[in-house]
């Protein structure tokens, strides 16, 4: 208030200033601090509930207070305990996941809901990392699966010819 603090008067103290004990009140909801936890921001002093309410961020998923860390997925804020696979509930910070639907997945569980599956090796398909894979009719292939059924040279850029469920490259499909 800039008003004198009289020698003998109730005054608190902090950070090096003086403020009658009328006057140390949260910005937001003008109650008296006191002695009660506090949070500075630019300059401005909260009571714990008020800065929570005003600044914190709030977990999507549990609508609580993100105190520390947390993690952003679709712009949106979580607490690393809540940011799970939609399918098995495992916790997701710090893994590889892939999204489907607007929901995060463990590659394990999206490999089994999800992925094509190769029809050379029979494993999940799933383009992590980038990985390349081939599609033709209602068939996909690793990059690294698809090869001729005989000769097994890499049909990748290739032409190659079909037999049956076979993919032949052309010397093997002329024999």
């Amino acid at each position: 208030c800039s008003f004198w603090v009289f020698a003998g008067s109730r005054k608190m103290e902090f950070k090096g200033s003086s403020w009658h004990e009328s006057c140390f009140v949260c910005q937001y909801c003008r109650q008296p601090l006191g002695i009660k936890p506090l949070i500075t921001k630019d300059n401005e002093n909260y009571c714990v509930p008020c800065f929570e309410k005003q600044f914190a961020h709030h977990c999507y998923s549990c609508k609580k207070v993100i105190t520390s860390g947390g993690v952003t997925y679709h712009d949106q804020p979580w607490h690393k305990e809540c940011f799970v696979c939609a399918g098995c509930k495992t916790q997701l910070s710090g893994q590889r996941f892939i999204s489907k639907d607007e929901y995060p997945y463990c590659v394990d569980c999206f490999s089994k809901l999800y992925a094509k599956k190769c029809s050379a090796c029979k494993k999940p398909i799933t383009a992590l990392g980038g990985a390349k894979f081939i599609s033709f009719e209602d068939r996909q292939w690793h990059g690294e699966c698809f090869n001729c059924a005989k000769c097994s040279v890499s049909l990748v850029g290739q032409g190659f010819l079909t037999q049956q469920d076979d993919v032949l490259c052309h010397e093997c499909g002329s024999a």
